[in-house]
């Protein structure tokens, strides 16, 4: 039997693993490329004794729009950028500061690729901005109290000095 993945001969047991979807039998050295995936239990494989209770947990499903904080400004190339230059770090520096990539910070600069939430979380430690724009932030930009008039209130104030 052969590795998919590398082609050479597989020497001892040969384990499943999973990359971009596809599950591959492959070798020992190739594993370390995906997930291992784990075997379903043959008829033949030993069976725990009955009586012993094992305690089911069950995870409790989680939706991706529990885990947003709120949308990334439009204008998150040019923060970076700007609060970058500010502290006269290179990108370079930028990227060993934060442990990830120079390609990355570029690309993010130039707008091209949007920070996951893990990389915006460090951009902005690293940095001292904000890259969310939360409800919060746009309730509190027209200041506490603040009234601001509608159509509903000029129509009814023509009515009542007239």
């Amino acid at each position: 039997m052969q590795c998919e993945l590398c082609g050479a001969p597989m020497q001892g047991p040969s384990k499943t693993i999973q990359i971009e979807g596809a599950e591959l039998s492959v070798c020992a050295r190739c594993a370390k490329h995906g997930t291992e995936v784990q075997q379903p239990r043959r008829k033949g494989a030993p069976q725990k004794k009955p009586g012993l209770a094992v305690p089911q947990t069950r995870r409790k499903s989680r939706d991706v729009f529990d885990l947003m904080e709120g949308e990334i400004v439009e204008d998150y190339a040019d923060r970076i950028r700007t609060a970058r230059e500010e502290k006269e770090w290179s990108a370079l520096d930028l990227a060993q500061a934060i442990k990830e990539r120079e390609v990355l910070i570029r690309k993010i600069e130039k707008g091209d690729l949007i920070p996951e939430d893990d990389v915006r979380r460090k951009l902005e430690k690293a940095l001292n901005i904000r890259l969310i724009d939360s409800a919060e932030d746009s309730t509190s930009a027209s200041g506490p109290g603040r009234v601001t008039m509608t159509v509903g209130d000029v129509i009814s104030f023509r009515k009542s000095r007239k």
